[in-house]
């Protein structure tokens, strides 16, 4: 490839970013000036989730999609789950080996599963498909129809499903000072170790328990004994459990000098599978809580859909599989013949265009939406020598290095196997940029938090926004090596 074309590839890569971020520094601006205060943002935020973004979805899914390309969505959901698995896989792990704030404990496990997927994600795309080699509007409208499944999958998994508890849990019970935290992990490492070094030491016993027979060297009672004898095993029962002890042969010492036969005898304690617990639960109160149960967390479930962005997708993709409803908002529609307006347009195809002057206004809104929330959070400035820079470290490069370089590799293995059309574009560019995303929920962390702060996710959060810029123009530069190199 040639220099000029890696220059294009990365003005193309940085052009998005650039407009991304002046979007969001207009908010923060204007926030800090005093100029958008919290109130006003709340109503903004509103109307993006209430009529913005639903009208975004719905403009762009009915034109883009049809029962031709609507498998296209399998991948996509596999991919989304795959991506937030990963996630909080990787943000487990974070949690075990750093020191996390008390009141982060089970947020930076929601952090790494949910990203900013509507904003961002979103923004970067719109831009690239605008401009060659893709082909501007009929590629925007499919990108975001795409992006959708992932919003779609985000609002599931963190609304009916109970993901939002991840970051509702942070704030119960009372709070705990940073070093009671850190004696707490330093414990709980000890521990590990001192469990794994008791693995080991037990491996060896049952290594050498197992051993081949071997030929006594001493006499008892004044006869020579042959080859020796294994522990007999014998076992007693009551009521609720089983005990199985485990004897030498008198006068025989268990070798590596566990113990001798007047000593100690090893037993294992069990409960009994068939003996009745005395706390049982009857099997028809059993019944009756589990359908209670599953019929509260089914209403949960159904009423969560009903929140216009979910909404909208769902009846979006209904509307665009379906030609003859299709043809009542747009034309061209094959094998539909739907009388027309006077105007010769599809006959609810004022309802389209009002959806698409609407949806103008999502993607810049919510990104001045997000930098007026980024002013707002409280950055302990000061404080960075006490904060857990190990954890925000790690999962910062997690997040912005590791999950691409994953996310491309397990795209590029879709493709390969046929999960994922090769002469897509558009769908492999939309599958492997959404992997370089940025933690997101920060506005529900200032909702749970009581206070209207997030200062412990604003610390693992501001430095990703700062790697981001590098990191999402590299992963975009090389997507688009990888589709047009």
């Amino acid at each position: 490839m040639s220099s000029i074309a890696v220059g294009t590839l990365v003005w193309i890569s940085l052009q998005p970013l650039i407009r991304l971020f002046l979007c969001v520094g207009c908010g923060f601006a204007i926030t800090k000036a005093g100029l958008f205060p919290a109130v006003a943002a709340r109503g903004v935020g509103q109307i993006i989730i209430n009529a913005a973004l639903p009208n975004l979805m719905f403009s762009t899914i009915v034109p883009s999609f049809s029962s031709s390309n609507i498998p296209e969505l399998g991948p996509l959901v596999l991919i989304a789950l795959i991506y937030m698995l990963i996630g909080t896989l990787i943000s487990w792990i974070i949690k075990q080996l750093f020191w996390v704030p008390h009141r982060f404990r089970y947020g930076i496990l929601a952090a790494g599963a949910w990203g900013n997927i509507g904003d961002i994600p979103t923004s970067v795309t719109l831009s690239v498909m605008a401009s060659a080699p893709f082909n501007g509007a009929k590629d925007e409208d499919l990108a975001v129809g795409y992006i959708a499944a992932f919003i779609l999958v985000f609002s599931i998994t963190l609304y009916p499903l109970g993901g939002h508890h991840c970051v509702m849990m942070d704030f119960d019970g009372p709070d705990l000072e940073d070093d009671q935290v850190k004696e707490r992990l330093s414990t709980k490492h000890s521990k590990a170790l001192s469990g794994l070094a008791a693995g080991f030491v037990h491996l060896r016993r049952i290594s050498l328990f197992n051993h081949p027979p071997v030929k006594e060297i001493h006499t008892e009672a004044g006869q020579t004994t042959g080859e020796k004898e294994f522990p007999r095993v014998t076992s007693t029962h009551d009521s609720e459990r089983t005990v199985t002890t485990f004897n030498n042969p008198p006068g025989q010492e268990e070798i590596g000098g566990l113990a001798s036969a007047d000593e100690h005898s090893l037993s294992i304690e069990y409960l009994d599978p068939i003996s009745p617990s005395p706390t049982a639960v009857q099997p028809g109160l059993l019944i009756t809580d589990g359908s209670q149960k599953f019929l509260s967390l089914t209403f949960g479930f159904l009423q969560s859909l009903m929140y216009p962005p979910s909404l909208s997708i769902i009846l979006s993709f209904i509307i665009a599989v379906i030609p003859p409803l299709k043809a009542l908002f747009v034309s061209g529609v094959p094998g539909t013949h739907i009388p027309t307006a006077p105007d010769g347009e599809p006959p609810l195809a004022f309802i389209m265009s009002t959806a698409i002057f609407i949806s103008g206004a999502s993607v810049p809104m919510s990104l001045m939406a997000l930098g007026s929330a980024l002013a707002r959070l409280n950055i302990p400035r000061s404080q960075w020598s006490s904060l857990p820079l190990s954890a925000i470290g790690t999962l910062a490069i997690s997040r912005l290095v590791l999950m691409p370089i994953l996310g491309i590799l397990i795209c590029q293995k879709f493709t390969h196997i046929g999960l994922i059309d090769s002469s897509n574009n558009v769908l492999r560019f939309v599958c492997m940029c959404v992997s370089s995303d940025i933690c997101g929920l920060s506005l529900l962390t200032q909702v749970y938090s009581g206070t209207g702060n997030a200062e412990h996710l604003s610390a693992f959060l501001i430095p990703q926004y700062m790697i981001m810029f590098v990191s999402m123009t590299a992963v975009t530069s090389f997507t688009l090596h990888i589709l047009f190199g």
